[in-house]
């Protein structure tokens, strides 16, 4: 159904998680080649798009560090009427849920929210390949968010093959108290944090099966995160933290420094919340969520 573009659209951005995040080495470009499944998950940024005079593109954020023009949200907004030649503006209002710097996707889910949003509201006509194509030229993780559910990622992050959704699951997420700036992670890589892609593969295969295989560190492979906990050891405490508090697996998301911890027993995922919550820290109990 047509949307009305001279009314207010409400959207939400969702949260991701690295299921699986292999780097198989250095390209000539100087990016990782990278196979990852990701999944979106029910931790989500609110935002509301509202009419706005010809050309004119404004973004209030309740972070307001982030209402500058080099938002990913205003970048995309300024990318899809530049490549369309659409000249109606728009004013994005951002409430901010998802926490910045945390390996969970929030400001390139922004950024494709944007994009998805604005195709609709404006009837821009659009693929969605046409989409995903935009949104690669503004970041590495923005393509997934165009479909969002669980997929496949490859390149360097903007290839996007959509798997069938995975079997659902509890979700115990923690931000430990550190910032991990993601360009320093894969500097300090070296050929010895190199995969090979097989976790990422197996676990595609399972979800091509609707199956999932056993949800513990030897099949959740996360290449990134040994450095990290090496480095930053506000990230080691978390997890141990988590751990002791009951989970089974406990996993970075992405550079970090987020980790989650999978559960098929609400239960369980409670318990472990309740305990990590306690114990202080930033701390959510979410689910994993389909796609678009």
């Amino acid at each position: 159904m047509a949307l009305d573009p001279a009314r207010p659209l409400v959207v939400r951005a969702p949260a991701k998680i690295n299921l699986t995040l292999d780097v198989l080495g250095k390209r000539a470009d100087g990016y990782h080649e990278l196979a990852s499944v990701m999944q979106t998950i029910g931790l989500w940024d609110t935002i509301i798009l509202r009419p706005a005079p010809a050309g004119e593109i404004t973004l209030a954020c309740d972070m307001p560090e982030l209402s500058g023009a080099d938002n990913l949200a205003v970048r995309a907004a300024r990318l899809i009427g530049e490549t369309t030649g659409e000249r109606r503006g728009v004013h994005i209002e951002l409430q901010k849920a998802i926490p910045m710097q945390g390996g969970l996707g929030g400001g390139s889910s922004d950024g494709a929210a944007i994009l998805t949003a604005l195709n609709r509201w404006w009837d821009l006509g659009l693929s969605a390949q046409q989409l995903i194509d935009l949104a690669a030229r503004l970041g590495s993780d923005l393509p997934f968010f165009i479909l969002g559910g669980t997929a496949r990622i490859g390149g360097r992050g903007d290839i996007v093959t959509p798997l069938p959704d995975a079997p659902p699951l509890w979700l115990v997420v923690a931000k430990p108290p550190v910032s991990i700036p993601t360009p320093a992670v894969f500097r300090a890589l070296t050929s010895v944090d190199y995969s090979s892609g097989a976790a990422t593969d197996a676990l595609a295969a399972h979800i091509h099966a609707g199956t999932l295989p056993p949800l513990d560190d030897a099949t959740l492979l996360n290449a990134l995160e040994p450095g990290v906990l090496r480095d930053y050891p506000a990230v080691a405490a978390t997890r141990t933290q988590l751990l002791a508090a009951g989970a089974p697996c406990v996993r970075m998301s992405g550079s970090g420094p987020t980790l989650y911890a999978p559960f098929t027993d609400l239960a369980h995922a409670a318990t472990v919340h309740r305990a990590t919550r306690a114990a202080g820290g930033q701390v959510w109990l979410t689910t994993t969520v389909p796609g678009n």
